[in-house]
This record gives structure tokens, C-alpha cells and sequence, in this order.
């Protein structure tokens, strides 16, 4: 008779199937137009201080990447940003290449895939409560990167430091409330979330 104890539970929960890509095709698609519907939603929720708003987009990127695991995340991303080609879910005025390209916050738009890959790549062996947060950091990290380097030029500003402070100083804590919050209710869902 052996014993081995382990940190992780041997059951996967609904949600941590959807994760590694073992729940049906139809789930993984459902959780991917899911999270760009949301994208879009969080978008309408929009505060201008500065060229680059406040907005709830960032709670469903760094949510998809979580809940759908790095290439339905990225997919679910993806979909946002095409989907926005053709309809007016952006969070700014407008749609289509030419506003896509021509706004000064496209370089975020753009980092949505990538930043919910990082975050669902990450996550995939860290998922508890600690590994959330440090993937959703990790994950705000190129997004932010991406989205200030665009910024800078899109926007014209002198110095980087302007741009810095502008596209994620100022960022900071909503941008950390936000990692917590989304970090809380994936654990708690997860836990809520019948084993399979």
C-alpha cells in the first residue's frame, strides 16, 4: 500500500477542464465568444482623464486568460479585436483598420492576445491563489509594455517618461485592484465548481 500526498487535488474541477482544454469543443467555443462579449462589454465602461481611458476591459482579458488557459485566451482576445473591425466595441468612438490603427491605444488593444496567453500559460501550473496574481502581473506587464511603446509615438509625446506615467503609472493601483479581484473570483468559482 502506498501514500503520496500531493498540493493539488487529483480531480480537476469544470472550470479547470476548460482551462486545459479538456471540456467539449462546443464549451471552449461558448467560453471564447463568452470572454469577447464580455471584452466588448467592459469596453462601454469607459472614464477619459487622458488620451488613454479607464476602462472594465482588463477584468475579461485577464479573466479569459484564467478561466480559458493560454490559446483560448489568446482566441478569445483575438475574436474582440476582430469582432471590433466590423462593429463598434472598442472603447473609443469608433471602429474598423483605420480607428484600430490610428488610435493612441491601439498598442493595448493589440496586447489583449498576448497578455491573456502569458496569463493562462503561466497559470496552467500556478493556479492557485498566488499564481493568479503573479500571472495576471506578469500579463499587465506586456500589456502595458506594448501599450505604452505605441502610446509614446501614436501620441507624440517628448519624453518617455510622459508616456510612461500617462499609459501605466497612473494605472497602477486600479490596474492591481482589478488583478485581485479577478484572482479572488477564479479561485472561488473554481472551488464552487463541481469536480468532474
Amino acid at each position: 500500500m502506498s501514500f503520496s500526498l500531493s498540493l493539488k487535488s487529483p480531480q480537476q474541477s469544470a472550470i479547470d477542464a476548460l482551462k486545459s482544454g479538456d471540456a467539449s469543443v462546443l464549451t471552449q467555443i461558448l467560453g471564447i465568444v463568452g470572454f469577447a462579449a464580455l471584452t466588448a462589454l467592459g469596453a462601454q465602461f469607459k472614464v477619459y482623464v487622458w488620451e488613454v481611458p479607464f476602462t472594465l476591459q482588463t477584468l475579461a482579458v485577464y479573466g479569459s486568460g484564467l478561466y480559458l488557459g493560454w490559446r483560448n485566451g489568446l482566441l478569445a482576445q483575438v475574436l474582440y479585436i476582430v469582432v471590433g473591425l466590423f462593429l463598434p466595441v472598442y472603447a473609443g468612438e469608433g471602429f474598423g483598420p483605420a480607428y484600430l490603427f490610428g488610435a493612441v491605444s491601439a498598442g493595448y488593444l493589440l496586447a489583449y492576445p498576448l497578455s491573456a496567453a502569458v496569463i493562462g500559460f503561466i497559470s496552467k501550473k500556478n493556479d492557485g491563489l498566488t499564481g493568479s496574481v503573479l500571472s495576471m502581473i506578469a500579463g499587465s506587464l506586456v500589456l502595458f509594455a506594448l501599450g505604452i511603446t505605441w502610446l509614446h509615438y501614436a501620441a507624440g509625446h517628448v519624453t518617455w517618461f510622459e508616456s510612461i506615467d500617462k499609459g501605466w503609472l497612473r494605472f497602477i493601483p486600479v490596474d492591481m485592484a482589478k488583478i485581485l479581484l479577478v484572482s479572488l473570483f477564479y479561485q472561488g468559482t473554481r472551488s464552487l465548481t463541481p469536480k468532474a
